[in-house]
């Protein structure tokens, strides 16, 4: 039976399917059609103002004054998670990005494929999960033929149609102000529209990743590297210095089936054996990211120095592939692609009110763990390249995967200043493994949603940590948000499905129903063993298989919010290098629930009413939002998998 037929002609029923977002109840208002609110918020950042509206020493720039609750600056994929976490709970933002695409070393300017805890292949089951995950699965979906213009596009989409986010792209934040500890307001100027933007906001969040904001707000940071002695950490240098990881320049090439010749420019540097004894070429579709120079310098101040040496070590290392004599299957093979724009490591680090260090990683335990991270502490010699004689990088894995404080993503000394991404507190060993990609994002998107909270409470951040509730909430909203943080489960004392019994049409193995219930997204693989956290139940061909939630009396229910398997176990990033997609599929992921529905029963014994049909979906964590019923049950029927055999479910949750 379904719902529509049950409500009978006389009751407007309606129910609104929702992906990953929390949406108030004011979204079951009429809205303005996506495409027309998208072209009217552009009002808001091109108004019109009278021409006189002009900033002092800008005498052909106009000024726009724009409020919001949270200013974020950068736009990688640590500032794009912490802006879509902030505006899908509630907040304000304004997103400035001084590039003209979003991603950061991810986007088609870099080409970086996005790593994190699970190590590549090393670390099976700790991928990340949360709006990371969205995005990739999103990708992979839509994506299959890997252009990395496609995912600009995608992170692009994703911001652009948030209505709670404003964003400001080829626009560079240049000043801040203050009034005593706390930011009032920021200025930042876009050239090519010609405006300067006054940003006045409650909380500030620096994701530029060299700290610009931090550094014109008077942040306390650090750069370089400690001396081991300061933390005691075994592997940092003897005596302290200023120097960090270098930067690189990626290239990708193709097979064109004719020979495609290659002259170096003049300025290339002149590569032999010699230089590449530790480097090895193997492949080389996708460049090298030991091409990767300028540790040893200021690597903002000597920006264009450094773009020019790895461009020159770039072209001299292509020369010795096509002209050395010693990889004659090149002849064929043409570059298509160089980038331009070095894709940096290291600068500034913002301190907080605690750094992170190795034994952290190794061992460290927090109260306000927020974000979890299991990339090697990867250290590179600083002189990059130059340094042949040495190995590109030195690679020392953590156990299992560490959690990150909140406690290190807000300014000690900036009270209403957060910092996610690569810039967070950390020593220069700790910044080693929490520097990659994957971690910046599941870092921004715990950042998001501590903002969230604290323009909510009118509070500056060090207030969420000392206030227990308010911390318990935000670990709490992360995990509803299927962030993963390790060690801490649903508690969520607004899940209804917390209180239910679970039955369903069979399971397998150790993969039992009520495992729905007990509060872990993903199955955890350690030293070779696995805790199975999900129900599985082998599909019977039409007619699927199913799990059930019931409660003693009827329950008040508006929604429904599902974590499906969306393969942990395998990799899943954008790549231009074959060697790394090996193990990944380009599409829906095999485990997922293609097809299912969303029922309920208004008693024991009373008919199934369905509430949600669902085809096609790719997605992980689905939410399902109707008009409140009084359930005595809700049913999750799976019809079919994409190419899997197997209904896989990790989590249900119910909330009134």
């Amino acid at each position: 039976m379904k719902r529509r037929d049950f409500l009978g002609a006389g009751f407007a029923g309606y129910s609104l399917t929702i992906f990953a977002d929390r949406i108030p109840a004011a979204a079951f208002l009429p809205a303005v059609p996506q495409t027309d609110r998208i072209r009217q918020s552009f009002d808001r950042i091109v108004p019109d103002v009278p021409l006189s509206k002009r900033l002092d020493g800008e005498p052909h720039l106009t000024l726009v004054d724009l409020d919001t609750d949270i200013l974020i600056a950068g736009g990688g994929l640590a500032g794009v998670c912490a802006a879509l976490q902030a505006a899908r709970n509630g907040a304000k933002v304004v997103l400035v990005q001084d590039r003209s695409r979003l991603g950061g070393n991810s986007s088609s300017e870099v080409k970086m494929h996005v790593v994190g805890a699970n190590c590549h292949k090393g670390r099976p089951g700790w991928r990340e999960s949360g709006l990371l995950e969205e995005i990739r699965l999103d990708d992979a979906v839509n994506n299959p033929q890997r252009t990395f213009e496609l995912w600009d596009l995608l992170l692009y989409d994703k911001v652009i149609s948030e209505p709670n986010i404003t964003l400001l792209l080829e626009t560079q934040l240049y000043a801040a102000q203050k009034d005593g500890d706390r930011i009032t307001e920021v200025l930042a100027r876009c050239d090519k529209s010609e405006h300067v933007y006054r940003v006045r906001a409650k909380l500030f969040v620096d994701s530029t990743g060299d700290s610009r904001l931090g550094l014109e707000a008077g942040a306390e940071f650090r750069t370089g590297r400690e001396e081991r002695a300061e933390f005691g950490e075994t592997l940092a240098p003897v005596k302290a210095d200023e120097e960090t990881l270098g930067s690189s320049v990626l290239f990708t090439a193709r097979d064109y089936g004719r020979e495609i010749p290659f002259t170096p420019p003049k300025w290339a540097r002149k590569v032999t054996a010699e230089h590449l004894a530790k480097r090895k070429i193997r492949s080389w579709e996708y460049g090298y990211w030991w091409i990767e120079w300028g540790g040893d310098k200021d690597t903002i101040r000597d920006n264009e120095l450094i773009r020019f040496e790895l461009l020159s070590i770039t072209m001299g290392v292509w020369d010795y592939i096509k002209n050395s004599g010693d990889h004659p299957t090149s002849a064929n093979w043409g570059l298509d692609w160089v980038g331009m724009m070095p894709g940096k490591r290291g600068s500034r680090r913002m301190v907080g009110d605690v750094i992170v260090t190795q034994q952290d990683l190794e061992n460290g335990q927090w109260e306000d763990a927020v974000a979890y991270g299991g990339w090697p502490m990867d250290d590179h010699p600083p002189g990059g390249f130059d340094r042949s004689d040495l190995p590109p990088n030195t690679a020392i894995r953590t156990d299992e995967v560490f959690n990150l404080p909140l406690r290190s993503m807000y300014s000690k000394n900036v009270s209403n200043l957060f910092m996610a991404g690569r810039n967070i507190s950390a020593s220069h060993v700790a910044f080693t493994s929490t520097r990659v990609m994957a971690t910046c994002a599941v870092i921004g998107q715990a950042v998001g949603a501590a903002a969230a909270i604290c323009v909510r409470e009118g509070v500056e951040p060090r207030a969420v940590y000392e206030n227990k509730a308010l911390l318990s909430e935000l670990q709490q909203t992360l995990l509803r948000d299927d962030a993963t943080i390790k060690n801490t489960v649903n508690r969520d004392p607004k899940d209804i499905a917390r209180r239910a019994k679970v039955s369903a049409s069979g399971y397998e193995r150790d993969a039992k129903p009520e495992l729905v219930l007990d509060g872990v997204t993903r199955d955890i693989i350690s030293r070779g063993n696995v805790e199975v956290h999900r129900w599985t139940e082998r599909l019977q061909g039409d007619q699927g298989a199913w799990i059930e939630l019931s409660w003693d009396e009827p329950q008040a229910i508006s929604e429904v919010q599902l974590t499906f398997d969306s393969g942990f176990q395998r990799e899943l990033t954008l790549s231009a290098a074959d060697s790394v997609q090996d193990n990944m599929i380009r599409g829906p992921q095999p485990e997922t629930a293609k097809d299912y529905t969303v029922s309920y029963k208004t008693a024991p014994d009373a008919e199934l009413i369905e509430l949600e049909r669902v085809t096609g979906n790719h997605q992980r964590l689905r939410r399902h939002r109707f008009e409140p019923v009084q359930a005595r049950a809700i049913r999750i029927h799976v019809q079919a998998a994409n190419r899997g055999a197997q209904a896989r479910v990790f989590e249900v949750r119910c909330y009134a």
